[in-house]
């Protein structure tokens, strides 16, 4: 990223744009050699950006580099709850922690875990107590079903978040609607998770008598 960005002459932010927006050259251009590494031939070409305006351009990648900005502020503010304290709170086996950040659901750094952190090893914790365990084959690997299923979902949503408020409120009120949405948001995937798990037990059950 830092070579393309000193050759090009663009910013960091600017290209992290236009890799969203898929305005890079892609295919035989594009070698990727890790999930955060990638090499662009000198011929890959930045479709349409002469098109784009650069105005709202601008917007998308202040209001971006804002939310990771408050973002980074939030995990370093000292609410880091220890590795220590997380498994006696909640009961659950250290392999299992160690299993869940290898997958990448878990992030802890050297001073614990953050707050959404907590919520999932909390969450697992009354799994666990209600039966779902591994006696039963339930694994931590079941986490990776619901992540799978939600990264194109918060992708669309991201897209549709920067686009809709970048450029049409300034910066501040941006950052304001988006963290109160946050926790609605929680309970409208968690509202429309349980009326559509009722729903499909319904149609199992109603196949399973035909």
């Amino acid at each position: 990223m830092s070579e393309l960005a000193e050759r090009s002459g663009v910013s960091a932010g600017t290209i992290r744009y236009y890799l969203r927006e898929g305005m890079l050259g892609g295919g035989e251009d594009v070698v990727r050699t890790s999930r955060n590494m990638a090499y662009y031939s000198s011929s890959g070409v930045i479709r349409s950006a002469l098109q784009e305006d650069p105005d709202r351009v601008r917007a998308l990648i202040e209001l971006e580099d804002r939310i990771l900005e408050r973002a980074a502020i939030s995990a370093d503010d000292g609410s880091r709850v220890s590795r220590k304290l997380v498994q006696e709170r909640y009961g659950v086996p250290r392999n299992v922690l160690d299993r869940l950040a290898d997958l990448g659901v878990l992030t802890p750094n050297q001073r614990g875990y953050d707050h959404d952190d907590v919520k999932i090893v909390e969450a697992i914790a009354s799994f666990r107590a209600g039966g779902y365990d591994e006696t039963l084959g339930f694994t931590v690997y079941d986490t990776l079903r619901y992540r799978e299923a939600l990264e194109p979902l918060v992708e669309e949503e991201v897209r549709a978040l920067l686009d809709r408020l970048a450029g049409e409120v300034d910066v501040e009120r941006a950052l304001q609607i988006v963290a109160a949405g946050a926790e609605p948001l929680r309970e409208l995937i968690g509202a429309m998770h349980s009326k559509l798990l009722l729903a499909e037990l319904r149609r199992q059950r109603g196949r399973g008598g035909d």
